[in-house]
């Protein structure tokens, strides 16, 4: 078994490298030909549309390598999520947080002119680089640091594919420096309530779910 695989529970690991395997698998394939279809120009409207359900598919089969559902879990889960959506709420009818822009109607329902996906990709994003960012260091701070320069970094190459994508539209046509600012200091934040959280802090497809989206956007960006 791959070293990166060992587990302390050792009921049917063969079984569960095999289920972990077929997540990656399926994680893998569906960005794949997400990503196609968003460079192929005839198709792209369909394909923008199912974002949020790429996204959904990827947060169920990431979760499902969840080990501890626990309320403290639960309380990070929902205050992630409640804290990432709201934040963009008040970005865009302030302006004051990440600049001047708006939502396309490509991400699907809207409370307040914000996707409600929104708040998920959030919580996909804090939990999977905060799982990463542990491996850096045991201070708090740290690696709080480290998951949130992480986030930013993905956001990097996620911003000009999706204001091609019509995700959201800047004014003005240009990302703003203080767009990365604001992305960080609510990074850092939640990167912190997540390592403060007491719950297991393990999943087998947090990082690899960082490198799949990582390379889709990249690789979009290529194609587009």
């Amino acid at each position: 078994m791959p070293a990166t695989f060992r587990t302390t529970d050792t009921s049917n690991p063969h079984g569960k490298l095999i289920s972990f395997k077929l997540a990656l698998i399926s994680i893998l394939v569906v960005h794949f030909f997400g990503a196609l279809g968003l460079a192929y120009e005839p198709l792209r409207p369909y394909f923008q549309m199912a974002t949020p359900l790429n996204l959904l598919i990827t947060a169920v089969l990431l979760f499902s390598f969840h080990r501890q559902w626990n309320t403290s879990f639960y309380k990070f889960a929902f205050i992630c999520f409640s804290v990432g959506f709201l934040v963009e709420v008040a970005g865009i009818h302030t302006g004051e947080i990440f600049g001047e822009y708006y939502y396309g109607p490509t991400l699907g329902f809207k409370v307040w002119e914000v996707p409600l996906i929104i708040g998920l990709n959030w919580l996909i994003l804090v939990y999977c680089t905060g799982i990463v960012a542990q491996q850096f260091s045991k201070n708090l701070m740290v690696k709080s640091l480290a998951g949130s320069t992480m986030m930013v970094l993905l956001d990097f190459f996620i911003e000009p594919v999706a204001v091609s994508l019509d995700f959201w539209v800047w004014e003005g046509g240009h990302i703003p420096l203080q767009n990365y600012v604001g992305w960080f200091i609510t990074a850092y934040f939640l990167q912190i309530f997540f390592h403060l959280s007491k719950f297991e802090k393990h999943n087998f497809l947090a990082k690899y779910v960082i490198y799949v989206q990582l390379g889709f956007f990249i690789f979009i960006q290529s194609l587009i």
